[in-house]
């Protein structure tokens, strides 16, 4: 099983890990975050961040997401990347987690383009419904 790191600015990887949660109704294992505060340096977090990478793998691989490509998060992310074994994932979001997860059993590069697909077909255009249109004050 792949495992899975959020990489993201404050408290933003701990409310995706509830909302994973609650989605799915257990917190998965082999799930983790490394959270990267206003005021830290990221390359004190790079060691703690190396054994999660570490501690997550069973084997297969992880799977770590950031929030914003290029933003300290992401670029602390790439630091962990390793071709094939440690991959990453900018612009993580809630379908794409879900995904994600329900891709992990797989190899790397399907759980890749199911996240990626997942996260972009999420994000929608929501158009108001008549029928409810009509119930709304």
């Amino acid at each position: 099983m792949i495992g899975i790191l959020i990489v993201a600015h404050d408290t933003l990887g701990d409310s995706l890990v509830k909302a994973v949660t609650h989605v799915l109704g257990t917190r998965p294992p082999q799930f983790d975050v490394v959270s990267v505060a206003a005021t830290d340096d990221p390359s004190l977090l790079l060691p703690s961040a190396r054994e999660k990478v570490s501690a997550l793998d069973s084997g297969d691989g992880v799977l770590i997401f950031s929030d914003i490509y290029g933003a300290t998060p992401c670029n602390l992310a790439t630091k962990l990347l390793k071709a094939g074994r440690v991959e990453g994932v900018a612009g993580v979001n809630l379908p794409m987690l879900v995904r994600a997860f329900t891709y992990r059993t797989k190899d790397m590069d399907t759980m890749i383009k199911k996240a990626i697909s997942g996260g972009c077909d999420g994000v929608l255009h929501v158009e108001m419904d008549p029928v409810y249109a009509a119930t709304r004050r």
